[in-house]
């Protein structure tokens, strides 16, 4: 890859938990590995849902998020290939969970996973795109997600309290913009978990289109069986059941998101 096509860094984040941010780190990841995109994609969630929804065990995770942002092991040395070719995951563990207090007084604490990312050039040499999935926390993990993305992508459920977190959210990016990140922008909202037979989720959508614009995806990721049934079997639910409702919607977001940076970098 040439200094002409950086890689592109995208954290996944939501402070709120159960908004389908894993699952939609997971298959959004896949999907771009399956047009041809190299994709890493780095679970800095101590649940380690992500890593468990690609089929890697806990005692397979030798090397994890926790060792890059304590500077114990690089990209190369942290991320492990998948089952999907062009996937490679950064898995997480436990230890994620004794990080803040371990580098708190830290100098440069907030930038531990930009230095790790952009260390050497290595960012021209290996990947398109990063995708970092962060715990449902807005705490010292997700503001370093924050601070080493080029953009912020949402995941929104349709339910009637969304709006509130997003406002929430947005005001922790244009904090983390001011002080850490100014180029730091957002690639959009996407609304998940949606259910037609609910007027409910309908408005919601009226509402956050409304209000946040061309910010917001066409793409609605429905609620859907077999994307819930994916992850016990350690399998993206595009590998899973490629034709199910659920897993078609992410491979179009997947389209949505290559658009937006091509308009993104015609405009550059």
């Amino acid at each position: 890859m040439s200094p002409a096509h950086p890689m592109r860094v995208i954290t996944i984040a939501n402070q709120k938990g159960g908004v389908g941010k894993t699952t939609t780190a997971i298959n959004l990841a896949t999907a771009l590995a399956a047009i041809g995109k190299r994709t890493l994609l780095i679970d800095l969630d101590p649940q380690g849902n992500a890593s468990t929804g690609l089929g890697i065990d806990r005692e397979e995770r030798g090397t994890s998020s926790y060792d890059l942002l304590t500077e114990r092991a690089s990209v190369t040395e942290a991320a492990m290939e998948t089952a999907v070719p062009d996937l490679w995951l950064v898995p997480s563990t436990l230890d994620l969970l004794g990080l803040e207090m371990e580098i708190s007084s830290a100098s440069g604490r907030a930038y531990r996973l930009r230095d790790a990312l952009h260390f050497h050039g290595v960012e021209h040499a290996l990947f398109d795109f990063v995708l970092v999935d962060c715990p449902p926390s807005l705490n010292l993990l997700t503001i370093n997600a924050m601070a080493a993305a080029d953009a912020i992508l949402v995941p929104l459920q349709c339910e009637f309290f969304a709006l509130e977190g997003l406002s929430q959210l947005l005001e922790t990016v244009e904090q983390v913009r001011d002080s850490l990140n100014p180029a730091l922008s957002l690639h959009g909202i996407v609304l998940t978990m949606y259910d037609g037979r609910n007027n409910l989720a309908a408005q919601v959508v009226r509402d956050v289109r409304s209000y946040m614009g061309e910010h917001v995806y066409e793409t609605i990721i429905p609620r859907n069986v077999r994307v819930s049934e994916a992850p016990s079997f350690g399998k993206p639910a595009i590998l899973y059941d490629m034709k199910c409702p659920g897993s078609q919607a992410y491979i179009r977001l997947a389209s949505e998101v290559i658009q937006r940076e091509r308009l993104l970098a015609d405009a550059a």
